[in-house]
């Protein structure tokens, strides 16, 4: 049986690499990914991609439009059909920065019942994954996904009027889940320290950070004790594989892109950030360094707020598979939907 693998934007079937051709593997993720010795990397399609138009709310549009044809930078972008000029979120999915599409179909539920319930444009962003590109390609991809926003607003090409006219560019959020919310937190940093004058008509109202992908070389409680449920999508071996394929070659997980507490909190005081929400699952090993984190932001005066969402593991709104974390899916958007409307 050959594996396969899908073309993320056209969903098309690709058959490629025979069983055992590649020989010994040195990193695995049960079922998401293999990396072999001879630098071959197997996703197999456990998550199906779908096509944007697939199973819409009503009264939800969704395209997608390439931002970058050289490096495959695309994103999907929902649109709902209320009144007035709506929110915009730019929104960076999960995966350990290994895997995980804006096409794959837990994602594409999830952010058109956002965009419908939460009454907002939502620009999903399909960035290059680690270990082919490691960090800080995924952040590098995000960047310029907000400068191509920032492009098509002062340009306003008529192939992207279809979302833009919708848009309110002077309220827009950063946010993402897993190893999306850390992609969130660094672009964050990065866009806050631009010239106001340089990104206009952008203007960042909020972060929201989902369960968000941080570790470090020493423990927490929760990563060395937390029970996780049976189906947790985040155990702390698969962190550490994530990480060791992620990170710049020779760095430790006390890297700032995974730490940001690893050269204490004093490096953070000058970071002019927004408003930032943190959504913690009560049953994630990243409970306590998610905790650590908002600690950390409060005691500078940053406006943090945090929701603890009980009973719940990692990812589980984009998982489903309870009715506990569907009526949990169902407080989270509630509460992004305040979030981005206070």
């Amino acid at each position: 049986m050959s594996t396969i693998s899908l073309d993320p934007r056209l969903n098309l079937q690709a058959i490629k690499n025979p069983p055992n051709q590649h020989g010994v593997v040195l990193e695995e993720i049960e079922g998401l990914l293999r990396v072999h010795k001879d630098g071959n990397i197997e996703r197999p399609p456990i998550i199906p991609s779908v096509p944007s138009t697939l199973a819409l709310p009503h009264g939800v549009t969704a395209k997608d439009v390439v931002i970058d044809k050289f490096t495959n930078l695309w994103a999907r972008i929902y649109v709902p059909s209320h009144p007035g000029n709506l929110t915009v979120l730019v929104y960076f999915h999960g995966g350990g920065f290994c895997v995980g599409s804006a096409a794959w179909s837990c994602y594409h539920d999830f952010l058109a019942n956002l965009a419908c319930k939460a009454s907002c444009v939502i620009i999903s962003v399909n960035y290059r994954l680690a270990p082919e590109n490691r960090l800080p390609a995924a952040y590098d991809d995000g960047f310029k996904t907000l400068m191509w926003v920032k492009q098509q607003a002062l340009s306003e090409p008529s192939e992207q009027r279809w979302w833009l006219s919708r848009c309110s560019l002077s309220s827009l959020f950063i946010v993402g889940d897993s190893a999306g919310a850390n992609i969130a937190y660094n672009v964050t940093t990065q866009l806050v320290s631009c010239e106001p004058s340089s990104v206009r008509p952008l203007s960042l109202k909020g972060t929201i950070l989902i369960q968000p992908f941080f570790g470090g070389e020493a423990r927490t409680w929760s990563e060395k004790y937390a029970t996780q449920p049976p189906t947790s999508a985040l155990t702390l071996s698969n962190s550490d594989v994530y990480w060791r394929l992620a990170l710049p070659l020779g760095a430790n997980k006390d890297h700032p892109w995974c730490n940001p507490l690893a050269n204490g909190v004093t490096k953070l005081r000058d970071l002019r950030l927004p408003a930032i929400m943190v959504c913690i699952s009560e049953l994630d090993i990243l409970k306590d360094r998610n905790l650590e984190v908002c600690n950390a932001l409060s005691s500078l005066g940053k406006r943090v707020e945090t929701t603890m969402h009980k009973g719940v593991g990692h990812a589980f709104q984009v998982m489903q598979n309870s009715q506990l974390s569907y009526s949990r899916t169902q407080e989270l958007i509630s509460h992004i939907k305040a979030f981005i409307n206070q």
